[in-house]
């Protein structure tokens, strides 16, 4: 038998909490340049405990084809990625903002 959601308290099969996280919140796409010139894709605004980040950002690097990491609530994706990154991320159903 499966569980309850903590938060709506619909069984976890039905659970929408994901949904309505990604529906509220806009995630920011910017870029900016590091160390010896590289340019880094940041994604923020993504500061809903409901979602789990580290399992988006590997959907980006994926989509991307690159590496990258998490550090507290931003994803950072190694080159320029800003266009395909908010690609992917309008698909799994984010409202996004390009910087």
């Amino acid at each position: 038998m499966a569980g309850i959601c903590n938060l709506c308290g619909l069984p976890e099969e039905l659970c929408i909490c994901q949904e309505i996280a990604k529906e509220q919140q806009t995630a920011v796409i910017s870029t900016a340049r590091r160390r010896y010139g590289k340019m880094v894709t940041i994604v923020d605004g993504i500061e809903d405990t409901a979602i789990d980040i580290n399992q988006l950002a590997k959907t980006l690097k994926s989509a991307c084809a690159s590496g990258g990491t998490v550090k507290g609530r931003v994803i950072e994706l190694q080159g320029e990625h800003k266009k395909r990154a908010a690609k992917v991320l309008e698909q799994n159903g984010y409202r996004v903002e390009v910087r």
